[in-house]
């Protein structure tokens, strides 16, 4: 299909981003990658009048180390993400996760910022913020606020991105020397998640010390699985990680549609959380 008209504004700054957005109302979206919007746009689901391109924002651009943190602009695509040495050493769940987004040309046009803003409950990357504690720098007419992931995600498509606002970047909390996997189980290659986990895993003599857990499309948004990182603490063993495991499910509640069942992704989210963590953590 071809998309209903709409003016078509592209910004050099965030402020001027922010301003298009404030002059245009709540009948604006905004254009990262393009590789959640064009196809709403096309099928004519959301017919805005105006459509902010952010793709020439420099500020919106890049991985730098913060410190304590690194910092990924949210106009940098998932390409760039899984080729940075800064992500690789310090995020290595994220990197992991993001080598699973669909296929290699997505991954090139795609941005972390579109993706995490359109908070699809089965995208890869929303859990694992969810998990590592990142938060959220966004931008609007009242100046930039800072949102923890915890509060960034709200529903079904909809975060704490306000319609006169912008995502201006992501700050991911360092897990250096952390264990890392995803574990997403699909239908077919390049297919969403039906379920999938996100596991990082501090090790400490042969058992797990710490852990952070996250599962996708077992609720409305990212699930952090509290009960499961409370629970591996000292796992040393397949059989304690699998004991911990056992309470992927609690406080999530998945869907049933025509790819999978509620109670089948319950299943799923036990098996593959065992799975996640035993690989993280270098335990079979």
């Amino acid at each position: 299909m071809i998309p209903a008209k709409f003016d078509y504004v592209r910004p050099s700054t965030v402020d001027e981003a922010v301003a298009a957005l404030v002059a245009a109302g709540e009948d604006a979206k905004v254009l990262g990658g393009g590789q959640s919007l064009m196809p709403v746009l096309r099928l004519r689901m959301g017919e805005p009048s105006v459509v902010v391109d952010t793709t020439r924002i420099d500020e919106m651009k890049g991985i730098t180390d913060a410190g304590d943190a690194i910092v990924i602009g949210a106009g940098t695509t998932h390409d760039a993400v899984t080729k940075s040495d800064l992500v690789r050493q310090h995020a290595a769940l994220l990197a992991a996760a993001t080598d699973t987004v669909a296929d290699r040309q997505i991954r090139h046009r795609g941005t972390v910022g579109g993706a995490m803003a359109h908070a699809d409950p089965a995208g890869d990357q929303p859990p694992v913020a969810l998990a590592m504690g990142a938060s959220f720098t966004i931008a609007g007419p009242s100046g930039r606020r800072t949102v923890p992931a915890s509060e960034f995600f709200v529903d079904y498509f909809t975060t704490a991105v306000g319609p006169d606002e912008v995502l201006v970047s992501v700050s991911v909390p360092k897990h250096t020397g952390w264990g890392a996997h995803y574990e997403k189980f699909n239908r077919t290659a390049q297919a969403w998640a039906i379920v999938g986990v996100a596991a990082t895993v501090r090790m400490d003599g042969g058992s797990i010390a710490e852990a952070e857990v996250g599962l996708t499309n077992m609720g409305p948004g990212p699930v952090k699985a509290t009960a499961v990182e409370q629970a591996l603490v000292g796992a040393s063993t397949m059989a304690a990680i699998t004991a911990a495991a056992s309470h992927a499910a609690e406080g999530t509640s998945p869907n049933s549609d025509i790819h999978a069942e509620s109670d089948y992704r319950e299943h799923l989210a036990r098996v593959l959380t065992a799975r996640a963590v035993a690989k993280a953590a270098g335990i079979s």
